[in-house]
Order: structure tokens, then sequence, then C-alpha cells
């Protein structure tokens, strides 16, 4: 019999507390060692009692929970599942720069959500992690998302999505805090237009967006139905809907499957990537469990395109890039800080003029 996954449960609120251990004790895989009322509590139980997974939430009195991951994650590391609410979608984000793992809504009575949270509990307790140097921050940066694209030269209304290049990037568990690498380091003046797949709870797309537009250089924000795809903007699919792209650089939004499991679909982006946009596709596909993208880097590598996977000692979840690198459809595998370099240089090769080199 596997052993039981051992859980500390933070919450300033005593009926949400009731509610998770309810969840995970009649679940039968858990144990609540203990529970904390706020920040300094639970680092002082995570560290005295080494649990498998700590559920974090966010605003509690005496000491917060980004104050307490960092604490934790540079005192004793420990999977830490963000269980908080959509409201608190930016402040989630700046959770997983601190260490968390991964980022969910506090669950409601329904199964889809039980089910949804139980499986997120199971997969963070299994992830491995390392204990955090603190550094120090650096103020974000300044972005203008609404304006980004007037930085950029508008391409002719003749000129169609054919004619240019893009980056279209897949990801799932740990993909946040490797989608803010990247995006870090890439130029201000990056040519072609990113659109991303992540993996995500519903309602915290926009928190993502925003947290990610604040460490990078260029506007992050959330792809909209017949947007016009411009140059130097990265555009975050929405995980209601499944981004796609259509002829003449613009965004479709298509209903998702209601038995659809991972939410956004990484395979439906690429795809309509490979389709569109030919041997001028740059496909990057990062950590992550399950398959999801994996026939979409297939698509681009068919129709000529770059094809680029995250290492497995770089990746939190070596899982949908690990099947993506033994079908043979991807040309180059790198390490986390090596795919911002190749990225850029790939994507200056495929910028608005000339044929692909």
């Amino acid at each position: 019999m596997a052993a039981l996954i051992r859980v500390l449960l933070v919450d300033d609120s005593g009926v949400a507390r009731s509610m998770l251990r309810s969840i995970l004790e009649e679940d039968g895989g858990f144990e609540v060692v203990a529970e904390a009322h706020n920040g300094r509590e639970a680092v002082e139980l995570a560290c005295r009692l080494r649990p498998d997974l700590v559920t974090m939430d966010l605003e509690m009195p005496v000491m917060g929970g980004l104050d307490a991951i960092e604490e934790i994650m540079a005192a004793k590391a420990v999977p830490i599942l963000v269980v908080s609410s959509v409201a608190d979608a930016h402040k989630a984000y700046t959770a997983v720069a601190r260490g968390a793992i991964e980022v969910i809504n506090k669950p409601s009575a329904s199964s889809a959500d039980i089910a949804d949270f139980l499986d997120k509990a199971r997969l963070v307790a299994s992830i491995p992690v390392i204990t955090h140097v603190r550094v120090r921050r650096a103020p974000p940066l300044v972005s203008t998302p609404d304006v980004a694209s007037a930085i950029h030269p508008t391409l002719p209304a003749a000129v169609t999505a054919a004619d240019v290049g893009i980056v279209a990037i897949a990801s799932s568990t740990g993909g946040p805090q490797a989608l803010a690498q990247i995006l870090a380091q890439l130029p201000a003046d990056f040519p072609c237009p990113i659109v991303v797949a992540q993996h995500i709870s519903d309602g915290f797309a926009v928190g993502l967006a925003e947290w990610l537009t604040t460490v990078s250089p260029l506007a992050v924000k959330l792809g909209t139905e017949g947007e016009t795809l411009a140059p130097g903007v990265v555009y975050l699919s929405p995980s209601e809907n499944n981004m796609t792209v259509t002829g003449f650089r613009r965004i479709t939004l298509v209903a998702r499957a209601a038995n659809q499991v991972y939410r956004p679909s990484c395979d439906a982006l690429l795809t309509s990537v490979a389709a569109v946009y030919g041997r001028r596709s740059i496909g990057v596909i990062l950590t992550g469990m399950g398959s999801d993208g994996v026939r979409g880097m297939e698509a681009i590598n068919r129709v000529g395109g770059v094809t680029l996977a995250q290492n497995e000692s770089s990746s939190v979840i070596f899982g949908m890039n690990a099947i993506a690198i033994e079908k043979g459809v991807v040309q180059n595998v790198l390490p986390l800080d090596a795919l911002a370099d190749a990225v850029t240089e790939f994507g200056r090769n495929r910028a608005t003029t000339g044929r692909p080199r």
C-alpha cells in the first residue's frame, strides 16, 4: 500500500481549511498533519514537520503567503500548491516566482473541482524541490501592453501570416517559471509575435499575463477573438477557450471540448501555427505532464519549421517535452537558460523578409 501524502494546510479561514481537510481525507491518499492560520505558523510547522505538500493561501495575518513561501523555500524546501481565489491571480504568480510549484482556484463542492484539486495535489507532492537562495528582487519592469504593438512597424495589409515568422510555445506544470525566464531574456525589439498555450486553471490566465509583463521587456496579454498579431507581443491563450491562428495574422478562440483534460490545448495552437505559417514557424515545448503539444510539434517539424524543447535537467516535469523528443520531432534540445537565445536567433531569421535560413 502506498504511503499517504502528508499535507500541511495553510489558510486564515477555518471554513476553507475544513473543506480542504474533508476533500483530502475522503480521498484516502492524504493525511493532514497540521493546519496553520497564518504564514508565520506555516513556516514553523513546515520546517518542523517536513510535510510532503503545503497548500498555501495568500491573504493571511501576521505573515502573508508570499513571505511564507519565500521563508519555507529558503529554509527547508517543500512542494507548495497555492490554493487561492481568482481575485489574487497576479499575486499567485508572484508566489510561483518565489518557489511555489502550481496555482489552483479554491475548489467548490463540484466533483470536477474536487477531482482537479486532488490531481494537482498529488502531482505537486511528487515533484522534487530544492532550497531557494534568497535574492534581492529588482523592481518590476514598466511595460505598456496596450501600446506595445505601436513600437513596431505595421506590416502592409496585403502581407499574409505566411510572410512573417512566429513563435508558438506549449507548456504545462512548471511552465510559468520557464516562460518568465525565457521572456525576460528576449530583446525588446523581438521581431515576431509569440503565442503561448500554458495549461492553467480557469480565471488565472489574466494574472499570469500581468505577472509575465512585469518580468519581460515584451508586452504580454490574453489573446482575443479576431485580434491581429503584432511583432514583439506575447499572446497567452485563455484556458476557457483554445486559441488558434488564422491567415492574415489573426487570433481565433475556439470553444474547448467538454471533456478536454488539458486547458487550453497546446496541440490546437501549434497545429494551427504550422498550417498557417509553415516553415516560418518556431515551436517550443517546455516542461509539463501528458502529451499535449506533441502533435503540434510534429506538425511544425513536418512543414519545415524549427522545433525546440526544454531538456530534462531544467524541467520541473519531463513529460510532454520528453515524448516530443522521443518521437523525433524536436530538432534542438536545450537547457532553459539557452532557449531565449535560440528563440531570438531563429526568430530574427524568420522575420518579415526573405526566406528562412
